[in-house]
């Protein structure tokens, strides 16, 4: 797993003084379990502190960026850069999945490519970069891997209303949504959702809340229905 570990920290370009809080950000708790290890040895707290810290951010970030937006419109712009399905792309551009310590459970029903659990990840690492090397190297970082190209990531943040004005724009067949799974506990629920034309699948997503697994499946169909249209 070390070697792994390394080549994380060539991925994201940081290099970490304690590289037990790096392995500390890639346990989930499914793996801490199986090996009866406390409850503080999974990736939650870390997670915990990595959600402020990338709320800050992004906060500065959306702040001078847009001089002339209310503060209700930042609210909204922020809480979808750094949604459970924006977070997991962003994720997924690393391949961070393949450096998590999963239980086998997890790692058997697919953990290593669920939303939730990497868009989890993704805070916790950046929980422990704040702890390693400081508030000036998680800024970094989020701004490399998580505020780089807005333009593209918008479609994350607004796939449900893009991909209803590409459907309207087609015809008059409607666009609706799904539930196809609901499965786990109150307090980690996951949902799949497909989204449809009519009675077509055009895109399929998961996420911890409906609304997330419903803005995954519709970014899946509008790359689906751009790729028809070229």
């Amino acid at each position: 797993m070390n070697r792994k570990l390394n080549d994380l920290e060539q991925k994201i370009g940081y290099e970490f003084k304690n590289k037990g809080l790096l392995s500390h950000a890639m346990t989930h708790s499914s793996y801490a379990n199986e090996k009866r290890w406390e409850k503080s040895r999974c990736n939650e707290r870390l997670e915990f502190l990595g959600d402020a810290v990338l709320e800050l951010v992004s906060s500065d970030f959306l702040f001078h960026k847009n001089d002339k937006m209310p503060e209700g419109e930042l609210t909204k712009t922020r809480a979808s850069m750094v949604c459970e399905p924006a977070l997991a792309y962003c994720a997924g551009e690393i391949h961070l999945g393949d450096y998590l310590l999963l239980g086998k459970g997890e790692d058997a029903t697919g953990g290593r490519e669920r939303n939730s659990v990497v868009s989890d990840a993704m805070e916790a690492l950046i929980g422990a970069i704040y702890l390693d090397g400081g508030f000036a190297s998680a800024k970094e970082f989020i701004h490399q891997f998580i505020l780089n190209d807005m333009e593209h990531k918008q479609l994350f943040y607004d796939s449900k209303t893009i991909l209803q004005e590409m459907v309207q724009s087609i015809g008059d067949t409607p666009l609706s949504y799904e539930l196809l799974r609901e499965e786990g506990p109150d307090h980690n629920k996951t949902f799949e959702v497909c989204a449809k034309i009519g009675e077509e699948e055009i895109g399929r997503g998961t996420g911890r809340t409906k609304k997330a697994a419903e803005a995954a499946a519709a970014y899946h169909g509008i790359l689906k229905l751009r790729k028809s249209q070229v």
